[in-house]
């Protein structure tokens, strides 16, 4: 049809028109999925600026979202023009003259690429199609985009046509606004609110030229010219910034001279905005997709998504209140253990000089206020100053006048827990207590902080014994160990362990009543017949992934771990031998409701089947033999129709760890309870060993659980062993008799021997397993 154009320079002109329009076409309706998505009327006249992903229980309840806290829109005459000014200068300086592409930047930017510049010739309205569409993300990207060079022509194609649709559905003015509040200045800083406040403390509105070419500076690069990471390359850009807007006639040569000469002064405020959505679990889930979610380009604070956890709610429900009921009973103990007296102490007793004050100077208004004051003196004379504000206790928000020193004092001397549950055989975790309110204490305790476990430890010297070819009836002498060994350093040590009460009792006893009377002689024996490299093995295969230092007192628990490890490595005894990697999440869907991914255990055997579960019949030990360090459980009623628990206590020096590990048929729990100061704790093993922190928490928790079959943990027996027996397991332990002295002191001494306890059957050796 072009033919009969006889003018040659208007057919040719006709043709280009021709194709250019039909490739439009076949752009924006994607013509055979080669050119990928572009956004739609609908999209351009409504931009979905942030969806938010929420998150469930795995029994479909609503206990969060994500979203940007920190993407706060703000009007376009709520932002300074110093702002307004430094972005047109460096990013579009023909901003005002042009309809979405700017044809001579266009040009100018080939040339300069040419000639070897990275000079850009993307507009302010192209990048924010850019930000808005997500042009440049897998899903908006066609079969061309795979054709190098080709790929990246559609992709600038379809950022100039929507340049054009917005430009012509807003205004510069509200184009200038959406690119402002959508563009991200790193440090989980979306949009310029979010930004003059993490930066510099500032609104918008109040942000000077020096501070305002700073940010629009890192828009080149968030990460290369960021303030706090690379503060030498923030100071070089933000002077190119500063030249371009002298350059444009927004700055004068001398105002020009007089900030480019000025630092880049930074006021950080870094401090996590307070939401009633924030939780201990929504941030474990955070973590927990952090690595999908980089490996899939997805951000869960803006896809929309639906993510469902393991917990179960009711079972949450039942932990937290557990948790509430126990720890305030335990934070009244603690306060009457030290009355009116200072409670952070040295090793030796001794009031810690300067305790508050060292941690007044870690405040984040330590700093601001040094420099607004001067001097230390004044700072601390405004810290000591009373004030009304609120606090939290267990009582609820309680109205006080304090000083900061006093808010601090009360802060620092409350008690802390972390508790998670989880199904030994899928992996599942059902309960996650973090702390005891995220508001004001963000460190989870569950996955984050590490402590001594105490003797909730000694299973995995115990099950190195197993290991080796030992049986649990096999036996060691209670008696005082002296054990000579090189240290680190290279230099002699000796090491001698006491039991919890300082008595030995000199008696022969079998390994599982050992552990059920958690005797520190005999687990240092064990300890050193075994190896204890080998105990430091056995512990990283069953899921302690903290460094553990090979020493004598290992088995003890001297190194360091978190609530998360240990309820891992327990479930390991409890399913047959192979270590079950938790679950938290179990599916994600998109907003659409297509599953985008599932989450199943990985299992791996660590343990022979017949050792793994000796040890699960060791741990009942602890209720089952006498002196067992479990048997305050008996007071809860949790034995209906010959329920079996099995669990250990811990508890570090100077009581200020103390744990319970608690398992049965259907759950593994672990629970901690201590100070996050580790220099106040309890005085003495009557008040502040795990028995009486954690373990009652655990046994209220499993108490009222055992109310709700429903929730699939109920009464019964630990499961029969999968394969053959053939170690010796069934041995007596002895009574234990508590003789007074004539000093008015305890000790033990052997009674007798108890009957043999009814134990669920087993195939014997010589015959076929089920």
């Amino acid at each position: 049809m072009f033919k009969r154009v006889r003018n040659k320079f208007l057919r040719i002109t006709l043709i280009v028109i021709y194709f250019i329009i039909l490739f439009t076409c076949a752009v924006q309706i994607n013509f055979l999925g080669l050119f990928g998505s572009s956004p739609t009327k609908q999209e351009i006249l409504l931009p979905n600026l942030n969806v938010s992903s929420e998150l469930y229980t795995a029994d479909s309840v609503l206990i969060g979202r994500y979203y940007k806290q920190d993407r706060d829109p703000v009007p376009y005459d709520s932002i300074s023009p110093n702002i307004i000014n430094s972005l047109i200068a460096t990013e579009d300086v023909r901003f005002f003259k042009h309809h979405g592409v700017d044809v001579i930047g266009l040009f100018a930017g080939v040339i300069s690429t040419i000639r070897g510049s990275d000079r850009g010739a993307s507009t302010i309205t192209q990048q924010l199609a850019k930000n808005l569409y997500r042009t440049r993300y897998q899903d908006a990207q066609g079969a061309l985009s795979k054709v190098p060079l080709l790929g990246m022509l559609v992709t600038k194609y379809k950022e100039w046509m929507t340049a054009f649709k917005l430009e012509s559905r807003y205004s510069k003015e509200e184009i200038l606004n959406m690119y402002l509040n959508t563009v991200s200045f790193s440090n989980n800083a979306y949009g310029i609110k979010s930004a003059t406040q993490r930066y510099f403390n500032k609104l918008p509105s109040q942000v000077s030229v020096n501070e305002a070419a700073v940010l629009i500076g890192m828009l080149k690069g968030t990460t290369l010219y960021n303030p706090i990471r690379n503060p030498k390359n923030a100071l070089q850009r933000r002077n190119v910034v500063l030249g371009q807007m002298e350059k444009e006639g927004y700055l004068t040569n001398d105002e020009y001279g007089q900030y480019s000469k000025l630092p880049l002064n930074l006021n950080l405020n870094n401090q996590e905005q307070r939401s009633s959505n924030d939780s201990y679990l929504r941030t474990a889930v955070e973590k927990w997709l952090e690595k999908w979610a980089e490996e899939n380009e997805i951000d869960i604070y803006t896809s929309g998504l639906k993510i469902y956890t393991t917990i179960d709610s009711r079972m949450q429900k039942i932990a937290e209140d557990a948790v509430a009921d126990r720890m305030k009973e335990l934070q009244r103990r603690l306060d009457n253990v030290w009355s009116n007296e200072l409670p952070w102490r040295d090793k030796e007793g001794n009031v810690i000089p300067n305790f508050l004050e060292d941690h007044a100077r870690k405040l984040p208004s330590y700093a601001s206020m040094l420099k607004q004051f001067g001097t230390e003196e004044k700072v601390f004379e405004e810290f000591a100053k009373k004030k009304e504000m609120e606090i939290f206790t267990w009582n609820g928000q309680e109205k006080v006048n304090y000083s900061t020193l006093d808010s601090l004092k009360h802060y620092l001397s409350m008690l802390n827990t972390g508790m998670m549950a989880m199904d030994p055989y899928n992996g599942e975790i059902k309960v996650w207590v973090g702390g005891i309110n995220h508001q004001y204490y963000k460190f989870d305790h569950v996955n984050q902080a590490k402590r001594q476990p105490g003797s909730t430890f000694k299973p995995f010297a115990y099950v190195t014994a197993l290991e080796e070819g030992m049986t649990p009836c096999d036996t060691y002498e209670d008696k005082p160990v002296k054990i000579e060994f090189i240290n680190n350093k290279g230099e002699n040590e000796v090491w001698e362990p006491k039991n919890a009460d300082w008595n030995f009792s000199y008696s022969k006893l079998s390994l599982r009543h050992a552990l059920a009377r958690s005797l520190n002689t005999v687990t240092a024996q064990i300890t050193q017949d075994v190896g204890w490299d080998k105990v430091v093995a056995m512990a990283q295969n069953c899921g302690i992934e903290s460094k553990l230092e090979a020493v004598p007192s290992v088995g003890l628990g001297s190194n360091e771990v978190t609530v998360f490890e240990m309820v891992r490595s327990y479930a390991t005894f409890m399913n047959e031998g192979k270590r079950t990697e938790p679950v938290l999440v179990s599916r994600i869907e998109d907003k659409d409701g297509k599953v985008l991914k599932t989450f199943k255990t990985e299992q791996k055997q660590v343990l022979t089947a017949e050792n793994a579960w000796l040890m699960s019949y060791m741990l009942r030990g602890t209720l089952e033999e006498s002196g067992g360090t479990s048997q305050a459980l008996w007071e809860w009623d949790l034995f209906q129709k010959d329920n079996e628990i099995g669990g250990k206590t811990g508890t570090s020096s100077d009581y200020v760890d103390g744990w319970y590990m608690g398992v049965t048929k259907d759950l593994v729990t672990g629970v901690w309870v201590g100070c996050d100061e580790q220099s106040i704790h309890f005085k003495s093993s009557a008040t502040g060993e795990g028995s009486k922190t954690a373990l009652p928490i655990y046994a209220v928790f499993m108490e009222e659980l055992y109310k709700h079959p429903e929730l699939g943990v109920t009464f019964g027996k630990f499961p029969e062993a999968s394969v053959k027996i053939h170690k010796k397991y069934n041995c007596p332990g002895p009574r234990i008799r508590i003789q007074p002295e004539n000093d008015g002191s305890d000790s033990l001494q052997v009674e007798q021997e108890i009957p043999s306890l009814t134990l669920p059957e087993v195939v014997p050796e010589g015959s076929d397993s089920n």
